[in-house]
């Protein structure tokens, strides 16, 4: 029962959905590895995971991830060592990612598209004693292994794990070949190797707590330099608890073809997005673990054409965590009209702002409306998230998950009145630890009572519903205006001819800042033959320059257009706006 207390500092208590409770539970667990072994053991027959059509039981899971960490204590390795996993969505990530927990080390994970210098930093930054890396970009790693200290390298293939079991990927092959650059490593290993020498050693036991570090997961850096968020067991353990009791509903929808799942029943988890990033990592990897789900994995979503098919033979997905832009080019191909999701029950939609108009005609094309959500690599992620019971786009990233707190702060640290701008603040046993080796970063973003400053400016609602203004390092002042790039640009997105845009500041004489945007043109050839793209017409500055002063008043208009071909992005999809400003 809520107190007096809660409906006035909680009010999104009273709007949980029947079932879902205030506060998660995590004390059944010591470890990770605890959750691990209960899933091993019950789902032990399942699939886990599904890849080229092929698939490993959670049985086999088990078996490969330990022989993996064995593989990797006889390396000798000390205790707490980093160990960075460098691939892409193949059956070896959650192989590695598993072995590396379960032999008492802890997971760096890096993006496969890093350049020489954003790896040397990493590696170097986060102490790393080892790397699992994909041949494809082994190169990478040779221009500068000169300057690491690893004591193991070891390298993989697309299909290495496939050919193992002598699937037929004769095809898929023959064009991962054409991609990978030569290279040499002295000294490294194949992953089947380790995985071989590993399978003649024992596993030891280790003693993990709660408060042991599972994780170094780096920021994007997308307002500056990244900066690695310990994640201990128990920020993972929390986070997995929380996003797992708040499904939960999800399981009393009815599907577009109006079925429902059953307790027993094993969902399918779509894997689109990669899984060295927190939002997979957690919403499909460890929560599909916990549940006993299967992960359908996409290695390469930006193929639209290639993810389609794999679409129209996997028509029996019950949860998609996507982001916008993914979502955006899946609705734009001509042949995703053809499809059909008879089995899908949630979108999630995270990473980055989800687009009105595109979560419409989701919820148009599939009959399920996207939920959006809202976190960050220092939470684990999830801090908020609509709730899968929604009719339509809300246009709000939803309630704090249970056990979390949320509080709207401005400038002077003190919390806002409801509906009042400001920071949003976090509280939850899902917030890091602090930043690896940066003692004075943590303090500066950690309030004194507790609260981590995420950086985004939103507003809370009477009923606890949170809504996402802009990054505040993003915000734009003119002439002492306030002014947030998401709300230029999400408007934009309204005007036809428009497929992407991003807005920055820039130094002005006379204001101080001005706005400055972004804009690539929509090129679609024949919307005929694509039901779900509207007629686009030509876009000109001075067109773009009329609808904003219809739209906007003067201070938010964009006093400099510039059309492009593309937009820097992150690989999850989201837009640099940095990169832009430099």
């Amino acid at each position: 029962m809520n107190t007096a207390g809660d409906e006035l500092n909680k009010p999104w208590l009273k709007n949980y959905p029947a079932g879902v409770p205030q506060q998660i539970d995590i004390s059944r667990y010591n470890s990770l590895l605890d959750l691990f072994s209960e899933s091993f053991t019950r789902f032990s027959q399942r699939k886990a995971y599904q890849y080229f059509g092929q698939a490993l039981t959670f049985s086999e899971l088990n078996q490969a991830s330990q022989d993996f960490a064995a593989y990797l204590q006889s390396l000798g390795l000390e205790r707490g060592a980093r160990i960075a996993i460098m691939l892409p969505n193949v059956l070896q990530y959650p192989i590695a990612m598993l072995g590396i927990l379960r032999a008492g080390f802890v997971v760096v994970n890096i993006n496969p598209l890093y350049t020489p210098r954003e790896l040397e930093y990493q590696l170097q930054d986060s102490g790393a004693s080892a790397l699992i890396i994909l041949e494809n970009f082994a190169h990478i790693y040779q221009s500068i292994h000169a300057q690491m200290q690893l004591k193991q390298v070891i390298v993989t293939s697309i299909g290495e794990l496939i050919g193992i079991k002598g699937w037929a990927i004769d095809l898929v092959l023959r064009h991962v070949k054409k991609v990978v650059p030569a290279w040499h490593l002295e000294g490294s290993i194949a992953f089947k190797s380790a995985l071989h020498i590993g399978a003649k050693k024992q596993l030891q036991a280790v003693q993990i707590l709660s408060a042991d570090i599972a994780f170094l997961q780096y920021t994007g850096g997308t307002t500056g330099v990244s900066k690695g968020a310990v994640l201990s067991h128990r920020n993972i353990l929390a986070n997995v608890l929380q996003v797992d009791v708040w499904l939960e509903p999800a399981l009393t929808l009815k599907t577009p073809a109006g079925a429902t799942v059953s307790k027993d029943d094993q969902l399918v988890f779509l894997c689109a997005l990669p899984l060295y990033h927190i939002f997979a990592l957690t919403a499909c990897a460890l929560v599909g673990i916990q549940r006993g789900a299967l992960n359908i994995l996409v290695p390469n979503p930006k193929d639209i054409a290639g993810f389609i098919q794999l679409l129209a033979k996997n028509p029996s997905i019950h949860l998609f965590p996507v982001v916008n832009t993914l979502l955006a080019a899946l609705l734009r191909h001509p042949n995703f009209a053809k499809l059909q999701f008879p089995n899908l029950l949630v979108t999630i939609g995270g990473g980055m702002a989800v687009q009105k108009n595109v979560a419409d005609l989701w919820q148009q094309m599939t009959g399920v409306p996207v939920a959006e959500g809202y976190g960050l690599s220092e939470t684990a992620p999830v801090v908020c998230v609509n709730t899968p019971l929604i009719k339509e786009f809300t246009g709000h990233i939803g309630l704090p998950l249970p056990s979390t707190e949320i509080q709207i702060r401005g400038d002077d640290g003190l919390p806002t009145a409801l509906g009042e701008p400001g920071e949003i603040c976090i509280r939850g046993p899902q917030v890091m630890a602090g930043y690896w080796n940066r003692l004075q970063d943590t303090r500066e973003a950690m309030t004194t009572d507790g609260f981590f400053k995420s950086g985004d400016i939103g507003t809370m609602n009477a009923d606890g519903y949170v809504k996402i203004i802009d990054r505040k390092k993003d915000m734009i002042i003119v002439s002492g205006f306030k002014v947030y790039p998401n709300e230029i640009e999400a408007l934009l997105m309204q005007l036809d001819g428009v497929m992407e845009c991003a807005v920055i500041g820039v130094p002005d004489e006379e204001t101080g800042e001005a706005v400055k945007l972004f804009v690539v043109q929509d090129v679609t050839a024949d919307p005929s033959e694509n039901l779900s793209v509207e007629p686009r017409g030509n876009l000109t500055e001075e067109g773009i320059q009329n609808f904003c002063k219809a739209q906007l008043t003067n201070y938010k208009r964009p006093k400099y257009i510039v059309f492009k071909e593309s937009l820097p992005k992150t690989n999850l999809g989201k837009i640099l706006r940095r990169e832009l400003r430099e």
